[in-house]
């Protein structure tokens, strides 16, 4: 695990007319690791991946990558950088084959044909390199996969293209026992390939079973960000639906005539926020 993060937000903001979605949000992702980023419906998860992502901009604050400063206004800055996110619809195309959804939109040609072995063969040590067993065919039509393979293809076709940090969004959602096993396994392997890894999940047992680091938002601001074992099932639900859990979130609201309402010193320790 690096100490340093391969992506580091700091006080980002982010309104939508008199809505404020996003408010002081800091948030690394380190490389070689899982970060799992939960929270509430309307906590500002979508809205913080679309601001990396390049989709929204943001209203205030700094994007960090690899420790330099960078500027991240459209998708093609973030793909520039070798950012990733495999959205919960997947964006595959059911009536073309494996190798033709990896490549869509980047197909390899020789000349003016299309190099079928050259985008099969990197295909195929795409999904090696990954240990993927579950994919019998290149050539099978996405149509024929079921949930878990879909979502293999979606998360083999972000690695492809030598990316440094993938965001996947709620990959086990719909999926079952064993293909939420399968997917939750792949994305482990990510990290330990040295990838960064981010993981939108309101599942809390696949959360703790291959995160490294936790970090809630509650309300758009960012309560806590902690390593996984230094947090436990209950508190991470307290954070989330409360944005305070003993000494980890929010603080408690002031007595008349207090001052301070930021977080707890004790989560500043830990990588929360102020």
């Amino acid at each position: 695990m690096s100490g340093r993060p391969l992506l580091e937000l700091r006080g980002i903001d982010k309104s939508f007319g008199p809505v404020q979605v996003l408010r002081d949000v800091a948030f690394s992702a380190h490389p070689g690791e899982v970060t799992a980023l939960v929270g509430d419906n309307g906590a500002g998860k979508s809205t913080l991946v679309k601001c990396i992502s390049g989709i929204h901009p943001t209203d205030a604050g700094e994007f960090l990558f690899n420790g330099e400063p960078v500027t991240i206004s459209s998708p093609r800055d973030a793909a520039a950088l070798g950012i990733e996110i495999v959205y919960q619809d997947l964006a595959l195309c059911e009536n073309l084959d494996i190798v033709q959804n990896m490549f869509l939109g980047r197909e390899k040609r020789n000349g003016i044909v299309l190099d079928e072995a050259t985008m099969e063969q990197m295909a195929a040590e795409t999904l090696a390199g990954l240990s993927v067993r579950s994919v019998t065919s290149l050539r099978q039509h996405v149509s024929s996969l079921s949930g878990g393979q879909r979502q293999t293809v979606a998360i083999a076709k972000a690695v492809l293209w030598n990316n440094r940090l993938v965001i996947l969004d709620e990959p086990t959602a719909a999926l079952g026992v064993a293909q939420t096993a399968q997917v939750l396994e792949l994305v482990r392997r990510l990290a330990d390939n040295g990838l960064a890894v981010v993981l939108i999940s309101h599942n809390m047992n696949d959360v703790f079973a291959i995160s490294d680091r936790i970090a809630a938002l509650y309300l758009g601001q960012m309560v806590a960000q902690v390593r996984t074992t230094e947090i436990t099932h209950a508190q991470v639900v307290e954070l989330i639906t409360s944005g305070r859990s003993g000494g980890f979130g929010l603080a408690a609201e002031p007595a008349p005539g207090g001052t301070d309402n930021g977080l707890w010193p004790a989560d500043v320790s830990t990588g929360g926020v102020r």
